[in-house]
């Protein structure tokens, strides 16, 4: 990252701290991440070994329980960071336990959790990979699976009202109605309220085969101002929106990432966010900016784009140019995915960390 962008930054958090609301729905998840540390092979040798014997362990595997959901994990992001936010999520009696453990202490008011009968749990298996950690999520999404706009009340219908940003995650998670919530609030949002609208499906292939009517009824709307993608994300809808990204599969996937949000940014009225393990993008139909990922030690993967995601709403909101927002989004998750705390970063600690990196850049 240009040290310049890391001094934006710095000069960023010197600013007065703006009153800014944030709706964030619909998933909380406990996670369980276990580190093997060892790459596909490796691990499945191992397996294969212990399933020929009858079963067997494998002892020496690093496992924490720790918060998940896209939208809760960008709850506490958003708060550590100064940010008022409500969380429009849904859980259990043990989950609502968890979220309170996770979210009170960062002041965030959980008036608007739905409390049902099943949790919503997460196996993150990380694995070592030419490119870094990469995770394969083994997931039960409980009472997610049920959530839609009917499960929003009058009062969650004024929080979204009242937004600055009103952001939606996990749409494959809400697997019945998924779509039908994001259309609803979006256009909600954006008749009835005066803040921006935020999409990040996360992985939509879980349920892929509702991906055409997710992309046809949302995506190609007019509702969504900020459409957050990873590389497979963006590669997924581009090639529902063009055949062009046919002729593309021989590319590099960051290569081809990048040529499918440039579709995305064609097709679609969003302004399209890609976030890379190696660089951020921002492309519209006339603009588009690429931002290096900062060089930190890579201690989980779990989490990281909703950390990015988070640094990238607060810097919308600043009003910050794109490039010195996709800066601020990338050293959010920098410091979160080398943090050996797994912890969202403070405004003063993330000004110390971006100063550390100066330092060594410089």
């Amino acid at each position: 990252m240009p040290e310049d962008a890391l001094a934006n930054i710095q000069r960023f958090f010197e600013r007065e701290i703006k009153d800014i609301s944030v709706v964030v729905m619909p998933d909380f998840f406990l996670d369980r991440v276990v580190s093997l540390r060892r790459d596909k092979i490796q691990f499945s040798e191992k397996l294969e070994d212990i399933i020929e014997r009858k079963g067997g362990s494998i002892d020496g595997v690093e496992q924490t329980e720790m918060r998940g959901g896209n939208a809760v994990n960008t709850s506490s992001a958003l708060a550590a960071l100064g940010v008022k936010v409500t969380p429009i999520v849904c859980t259990d009696p043990l989950g609502m336990q968890l979220i309170r453990f996770y979210l009170e202490p960062l002041g965030v008011s959980l008036s608007h959790v739905k409390v049902f009968k099943k949790l919503s749990v997460t196996t993150a298996l990380e694995f070592e990979s030419k490119d870094g950690k990469a995770n394969v999520m083994l997931r039960n999404v409980g009472a997610l699976a049920d959530f839609g706009s009917g499960s929003l009340d009058d009062n969650d219908f004024k929080s979204i009202e009242d937004a600055d940003y009103v952001c939606i995650f996990n749409w494959a998670g809400t697997r019945r109605h998924g779509t039908e919530l994001a259309k609803t609030v979006f256009h909600y949002a954006k008749k009835r309220g005066k803040g921006k609208t935020y999409y990040d499906t996360a992985d939509p292939t879980p349920n892929k085969q509702k991906i055409p009517e997710l992309v046809k009824n949302v995506l190609q709307g007019k509702s969504v101002d900020i459409l957050s993608v990873n590389e497979n994300e963006a590669i997924c809808y581009a090639s529902h929106l063009s055949r062009r990204a046919e002729n593309l599969k021989g590319l590099e996937i960051e290569e081809l990432s990048k040529e499918s949000a440039r579709t995305l940014a064609t097709h679609l009225s969003a302004r399209i966010d890609l976030h890379t393990t190696s660089f951020s993008a921002t492309f519209t139909r006339k603009n588009e900016t690429l931002v290096p990922a900062l060089k930190v030690p890579v201690l989980r993967a779990t989490g990281a784009g909703d950390a990015w995601d988070a640094g990238n709403i607060l810097g919308d909101a600043y009003g910050l140019s794109d490039d010195s927002r996709l800066a601020l989004a990338n050293a959010v998750a920098a410091y979160y995915i080398s943090n050996s705390n797994g912890v969202h970063p403070t405004r003063k600690q993330l000004m110390k960390f971006c100063e550390k990196m100066e330092r060594k850049t410089s």
